[in-house]
């Protein structure tokens, strides 16, 4: 067969779908077309409004990869090896059947497996064959067997009586890597059989693609939805026109039969964020009764939910007010009044929770997770338990906080309640992250703050919560400017966080997110940035187009939705973007309590006649057009009159037309566009005597030691004296790269006196236990809602000063990934002060692995003082039935003289 001739017909044929298109967007890695996407040998062709065809690698038609990457479970959670540390294998099935080789449990692969798996080449299409996974947990087993339990590789301890079975996980169908799903997963269990400590399970592959090629080898979207009862977009980018058309379909297909919308293909669930996000986007423009419902379906008993996560959730995640933003937005495009007042009393009743639970006494900044990046190892350093994530204050969490005390103070005065403390509480992030997070050299906020009891910045950039800072006016005029023009974005589009953590595999980390691309590009709207809007647009259309479908995600650095940890098709909140790429950019749609605001945005080479058609708006219908180019309007037409205002009035009632001419100027604007870079791995550092060591974390670093959350001290050595230090202090290490990029702080390490350290057991009376060891002196006490809901500490203070004051713990009720048990308590020290106490989840099913609550710092006078840990309402958690943990002791560490 001659293989170069086929080669050119195709490229013929790829070449001829886009010959002679307007081009309206280019960089070195890709171009569109006002019908087309090109990459290389790949492109996406639009031949009309309602059809996009793509030859791009892997878009269901070539059959599945015969590399699949996986790994094994005990008990169903992600603990064999370290993050990005998988198994391969190279599927070969012979007469439907195929067998891996035996792989040992928590070992690396042999080279010759690992060399095979380098070939990214598919298999047929329409195979269907069954695979036969195998591994060797001999040394599992013995470890139970001669000492009661199995140390996983993080240090975490499974106990042999709490072993209910092997899992395995990975990243193609049937397999998953939603880990908190395995043990749900009867197929995904495997079996020994004989009893040899081999474990198997067989496992049926398909291979069924749902889009099929044309002659020309293309995978085709057609569309089959009816879509005349949505709003309609019309321009001369026929591209444009069938994405839009594409996500309305998409949308539609993600409607449940309950009303409310599943977050994707894959994910037939209602998340709390998710759905936020979508609603804000474009949602509650496109389909409002869907919003409505898709919220309510997360509100439990008058509150509203924080999806399961970190450490048991709420309070360690705490961005489930996003919904308070959403349904603000449902507001605004409806004016539905009885809405308002429903969700009032939700946002309302949630926040005082909140108020009491999340919010830092001295930065005024909210404590939590950072927003929708709640991967934990993704994102944050290795080194933070749920605890440490608790305490942390992110960029984003804060940015959608803030907003919401905005807009539930909004809701208040409308409704004729108090609103004060609401704004207060609102200017009071505000401020504390223009104080805390702004990074003046850098020109954008930073990612978090984070560490134990002494805090430092973490410079990385964070897209999301840059975007939401500017489109929430928490960065203004120059500094919203400033954002744009210096964040870090990538050909592809602007990943998550910047730069990269190595050794973490793309899913947060070196990843492109569709929904956070349009939030990050309708703020560069909102700053009149043209070449970043230009950029985002094409990164939002490129990834629609030649995926043949709104993915959640692809890899920041070569743009293929082929290699995150996991990913979906039709993923909502990419639906939604898509959308809004239309609505809140092109069209510069911005819904008000008291009216609709029209203020488009086209780049020079999106110039063209643009059309929503059906628009409902409250009690209108609008007929909206656009022409030209440009963000100044030269002339509105109303009706076929001439008006000066853009912004429809809240009771306009009726079908009316709506011209917009605008008057041709070019926006100025740059971009930072920067190479997908990694930056150092983060040290471990250890004290050995008066010396502070690390180990080298790579070649030619600088290493910057930090006391107390300040530098002190810069070296290329791996070690550091730090006799001359006296009193408490928390030393870490970071490193620095050639070019100025800044690995993670190590964990702290903390010098003290050990006079200075005092550990206070619960007194007998509330019911000493000592069933589940490692437990430090007599025993433990059980804490639930209604089990010693009041527990008292009687403490003498010698000398006055700032404490730390923290408790030992265990909380078997779930693993650090899932669940929604995280145990919550109100601390009262001399019935003066309150502050809440958090015991986060530590292992499912696992009451003898202890460690520290979060610690509060406190300024103690010489004498005697009492410490109530009680359970109040406001410490129920998303679960409310069980609340529950092992109290070990209280800790108080005296840190210096008081503030």
């Amino acid at each position: 067969m001659n293989y170069s001739l086929l080669i050119g017909i195709s490229f013929c044929l790829t070449v001829s779908y886009s010959f002679g298109q307007k081009k309206i967007f280019e960089t070195n890695k890709y171009s569109l077309n006002q019908n087309s996407v090109r990459e290389g040998k790949y492109e996406a062709v639009a031949p009309d409004d309602y059809t996009i065809k793509s030859n791009y690698d892997g878009v269901n038609i070539q059959g599945l990869m015969r590399p699949v990457s996986f790994k094994f479970s005990i008990n169903g959670l992600d603990n064999e090896r370290a993050p990005s540390q998988d198994h391969s294998v190279y599927f070969n099935p012979v007469n439907g059947k195929y067998v891996t080789p035996v792989f040992k449990f928590a070992q690396p692969d042999p080279s010759n497996i690992s060399a095979l798996t380098n070939n990214n080449d598919y298999l047929m299409k329409k195979s269907e064959f069954d695979v036969v996974f195998r591994v060797d947990m001999r040394d599992v087993l013995k470890s139970f067997d001669e000492k009661g339990y199995y140390q996983t590789y993080d240090g975490a301890l499974i106990k042999k009586e709490n072993f209910n079975g092997v899992y395995v996980a990975g990243d193609t169908e049937p397999l998953t890597w939603e880990f908190t799903t395995l043990q749900n997963r009867s197929d995904l269990k495997m079996n020994d059989e004989d009893g040899d400590g081999i474990f198997e399970a067989l496992l049926h592959f398909k291979n069924n693609p749902y889009r099929e090629a044309d002659g020309s080898g293309y995978a085709v979207w057609k569309l089959q939805k009816e879509l005349k009862e949505y709003p309609s977009f019309h321009s001369g980018l026929t591209l444009l026109n069938a994405l839009y058309n594409m996500s309305l379909e998409e949308m539609i297909f993600n409607v449940r039969e309950d009303g409310a919308f599943s977050a994707g293909l894959k994910w037939p669930g209602v998340w709390t964020r998710d759905i936020s996000y979508s609603i804000i986007l474009s949602l509650a423009a496109v389909n409002p009764d869907a919003s409505k419902a898709s919220l309510m379906a997360k509100v439990k008993n008058g509150k509203i939910i924080q999806d399961t996560g970190t450490g048991g959730s709420w309070p360690v995640s705490t961005d489930r007010m996003v919904w308070a933003v959403a349904a603000w937005e449902i507001y605004c495009v409806t004016g539905d009044m009885n809405w308002l007042k429903q969700v009032f009393q939700i946002i309302k009743n949630s926040a005082e929770a909140d108020l009491k639970t999340v919010i830092d006494p001295v930065t005024g900044l909210v404590y939590g997770e950072s927003s929708f990046l709640d991967w934990r190892e993704q994102t944050y350093p290795g080194w933070m338990d749920p605890k440490d994530i608790y305490k942390s204050q992110c960029l984003g969490t804060n940015a959608v906080n803030y907003q919401t005390y905005k807009v539930l103070g909004e809701m208040a005065k409308i409704l004729g309640e108090e609103s004060e403390k609401y704004f207060n509480t609102a200017g009071q992030i505000k401020n504390g992250l223009k104080k805390y997070l702004w990074l003046d050299d850098k020109g954008y906020f930073a990612q978090f703050l984070y560490g134990r009891n002494y805090f430092s910045t973490s410079p990385k950039s964070e897209t999301l919560g840059e975007a939401l800072a500017v489109l929430f006016d928490i960065a203004e005029n120059r500094d919203a400017e400033s954002i744009i023009k210096n964040t870090p974005v990538g050909e592809f589009g602007a990943p998550c966080v910047y730069p990269q953590t190595p050794g973490i595999p793309p899913y947060h980390n070196n990843s492109v997110w569709q929904f956070v691309e349009t939030f990050w590009t309708w703020a560069s709207k909102k700053s009149g940035n043209e070449k970043s809007v230009e950029h985002g647009l094409a990164s939002i259309f490129r990834g629609a187009a030649l995926f043949l479908t709104n993915k959640e995600n692809m890899v920041a650095s070569n743009g293929h939705y082929n290699g995150t940890e996991i990913n979906s098709d039709r993923q909502l909140w990419s639906v939604a973007g898509n959308i809004a790429a239309v609505y809140r950019i092109l069209f510069g749609l911005e819904f008000q309590k008291d009216g609709l605001i029209i203020s488009p945005f086209i780049p020079e080479n999106y110039a063209s006649e643009y059309t929503i058609e059906n628009f409902k708006y409250r009690d209108a219908v609008l007929d909206i057009s656009i022409n030209g180019f440009g963000s100044q309007i030269e002339k509105i037409i109303f009706d076929g009159a001439e008006i000066k205002s853009n912004k429809i009035d809240a009771g306009l009632k009726g079908k009316h037309t709506v011209e917009i001419y605008l008057a041709g100027n070019k926006s100025a604007g740059e971009i930072n566009l920067s190479e997908i870079i990694f930056a150092p791995e983060a040290p471990k550092a250890k004290i050995e005597g008066n010396i502070l060591q690390w180990n080298f974390a790579g070649k030619n670093l600088l290493y910057v030691i930090c006391r107390n959350g300040k530098k002190i001290f810069e070296t290329r050595e791996n070690n550091f004296d730090i006799k001359n230090y006296s009193g408490y202090s928390e030393f870490q290490v970071k490193a620095v790269d050639e070019n100025g990029l800044e690995s993670f702080l190590s964990e702290p390490v903390v010098v003290n006196n050990k006079m200075l350290v005092h550990e206070y057991e619960p007194d007998k009376k509330y019911g000493i236990e000592n069933v589940h060891r490692n437990f430090s002196g007599g025993g433990y006490i059980e804490l639930s809602k209604t089990n010693n809901a009041a527990v008292e500490f009687n403490v003498t203070v010698e000398n006055e000063g700032k404490y730390a004051v923290d408790f030992r713990y265990a909380n078997g009720s779930g693993p650090l990934n899932t669940k929604n048990m995280c145990a919550v308590r109100s601390l009262i020290v001399d019935d003066k002060i309150e502050r809440v106490i958090i015991l986060p989840q530590r292992g499912d099913d696992v009451w003898d692995n202890w460690g520290y609550s979060n610690s509060l710092i406190l300024n103690l006078e010489k004498g005697t003082h009492t410490f109530k840990l009680l359970f109040k309402d406001y410490n129920n958690n998303m679960n409310e039935e069980i609340n529950s943990a092992l109290l070990d002791n209280m800790r108080l560490i005296r840190m210096g003289d008081c503030d």
